[in-house]
C-alpha cells in the first residue's frame, strides 16, 4: 500500500472541512460521485466513517 504524503509548502487551513452528519443529512448514508462513480458514504454505530465503492 501506498500512501501519498502531501508535498512541501502544502498548507492544511486551505483544505475544505466538510462535517459528515452534513453529508449524510444526519442519517448515516450518503452517495458521493466522483468521475462518474459512485461511492458510499457510512457513519457506523461506533461512529466510524467508511468509504466503499
Amino acid at each position: 500500500m501506498t500512501i501519498a504524503v502531501p508535498g512541501d509548502g502544502f498548507n492544511f487551513d486551505t483544505v475544505p472541512v466538510h462535517d459528515a452528519t452534513r453529508l449524510t443529512a444526519g442519517g448515516p448514508l450518503a452517495r458521493i460521485i466522483l468521475n462518474g462513480q459512485v461511492y458510499s458514504l457510512r457513519i457506523t454505530r461506533a461512529g466510524k466513517l467508511i468509504l466503499t465503492k
